[in-house]
């Protein structure tokens, strides 16, 4: 079978059910980066296996899909999606592009849908557990904060979270034009610290270390010129994005908070097609935060 109609062939190993009622106090603090975000899938599904539900989840792009799973507590939920409807062509390709007019067709993945398992809305919408979805507005270049049970439509927020710049269109979120909330704050780590929270668990989607080339470039200045300000963050994201990593470095250094992080280097692409490197990668999420299970009880503790 070729690799690119195929779906992952260890689908039936993903775990599965509901988390436990226990809440834990702290803020879950998701990156993005789109198909690696099964990283972080993987390390929820190992979260939730250990009764780990945390008070407040804050993700931006993939992390506020998957963090959407999350916080309904549906294991291996986020996963599945991914690893079985990758190249499914209404999720991913020809199909997307014509309705969703973008490469990824996020209402696949987000909203009722017949191929995926019932979305857990009750669950969801408990008001125990708050979630955030981080968009970028395209009118002022800021980030937003979009939270559960204080919007319209928070999925549609999510939507916004996770469309990509240049091959998006924009999202209306309560009247403004957004795209994806990376573009102006890629690990939302300061919102939780400014909302409160003493324990904060930050799951990074690219290995400690990692940098981008920080080198300000004007492409976004061209294409997005009737949306400066918009324009002027996008350009300027991988400098910020490295920004925040050295202060999540430092943040994790001093113990204030707690990461979980790639343990080997992530070669997966945004829009990856290899079904071997996803499940990888999800499972390399999965097998870090078990084996990080004793750091993670004594930090909360």
């Amino acid at each position: 079978m070729l690799l690119e109609t195929k779906k992952y062939d260890r689908l039936d190993e993903i775990p599965s059910g509901k988390a436990g009622p226990a809440i834990t106090k702290g803020c879950l603090v998701l990156e993005g980066g789109a198909f690696r975000g099964l990283y972080s899938q993987g390390v929820m599904d190992a979260l939730m296996k250990n009764n780990l539900n945390f008070e407040c989840t804050i993700g931006v792009s993939a992390g506020a899909m998957g963090g959407m799973n999350y916080v309904s507590g549906q294991i291996g939920r986020s996963a599945r999606i991914n690893l079985e409807f990758r190249h499914d062509q209404d999720y991913v390709g020809a199909m997307a592009m014509i309705h969703a007019h973008s490469p990824l067709n996020l209402d696949f993945a987000i909203r009722k849908n017949e191929k995926l398992e019932p979305f857990d809305e009750t669950a969801f919408y408990n008001p125990a557990r708050k979630f955030v979805a981080v968009v970028s507005d395209c009118n002022t270049g800021k980030a937003r904060y979009i939270q559960k049970g204080h919007c319209k439509d928070i999925f549609e927020a999510v939507k916004a979270s996770a469309s990509m710049p240049y091959v998006s269109q924009m999202v209306d979120v309560e009247g403004t034009p957004c795209l994806d909330g990376g573009c102006c704050c890629k690990i939302p780590y300061k919102w939780a610290i400014e909302s409160g929270y003493e324990n904060i668990v930050v799951v990074k989607t690219r290995e400690r270390g990692f940098r981008k080339d920080d080198e300000v470039k004007n492409t976004a200045r061209l294409f997005y010129r009737n949306n400066p300000e918009f324009a002027l963050a996008l350009d300027e994201s991988d400098a910020r994005y490295n920004r925040e990593c050295d202060e999540v470095d430092e943040l994790e250094k001093q113990g204030r908070i707690f990461v979980i992080a790639p343990s080997e280097p992530v070669t997966v692409g945004r829009v990856e097609g290899n079904m071997d490197k996803l499940g990888d990668l999800y499972w390399l999420g999965y097998n870090d935060m078990t084996r990080n299970l004793f750091s993670l009880n004594k930090y909360l503790k």
